[in-house]
C-alpha cells in the first residue's frame, strides 16, 4: 500500500522529531549550512526535515542524527523488547502443549 500523504496522526510525531533535531543543532551552535554539508544534503532538505515535513527519507534523518552525535538514540526506535503488544500476540500463537515425538521405527534402520 502506498500513501500519497501519511495519515494525519503521523504529522505531530514527524514535526516533533524535526523540532528536536533543530534544537540539537542550535544547542551546538551550528548553522543549517554546516550540518547539511556534514550530512551530505542540501540546506533546503535540512530545513524541510526540521520543519517536520513528511517527505524526507529516513536515511537523511539517520545521517543528520549521526552528524549531531545522536545516532545512538535510534536504538530505542521500535525496540522489540518494548513491543508489549507484539509480544502478547506472539505468546498467544504459541502452542499450549509441547509434545515429544516418538522416533519412527525405521529411523535407525540401515
Amino acid at each position: 500500500m502506498v500513501f500519497k500523504t501519511p495519515p494525519f496522526t503521523v504529522d505531530p510525531s514527524v514535526k516533533a522529531l524535526g523540532q528536536r533535531i533543530r534544537l540539537a543543532r542550535k544547542r551546538r551552535g551550528w548553522t543549517l549550512a554546516e550540518v547539511a554539508e556534514k550530512a551530505g544534503i542540501t540546506i533546503n532538505t535540512l530545513s524541510v526535515l526540521e520543519r517536520g515535513k513528511p517527505g524526507v527519507a529516513v536515511g537523511i534523518y539517520v545521517a543528520v542524527l549521526w552528524v549531531l552525535g545522536l545516532d545512538h538514540t535510534l536504538n530505542a526506535v521500535a525496540d522489540p523488547d518494548e513491543d508489549t503488544h507484539g509480544k502478547t500476540l506472539e505468546a498467544s500463537r504459541r502452542p499450549q502443549r509441547v509434545r515429544k515425538h516418538a522416533p519412527r521405527k525405521d529411523e535407525y534402520d540401515f
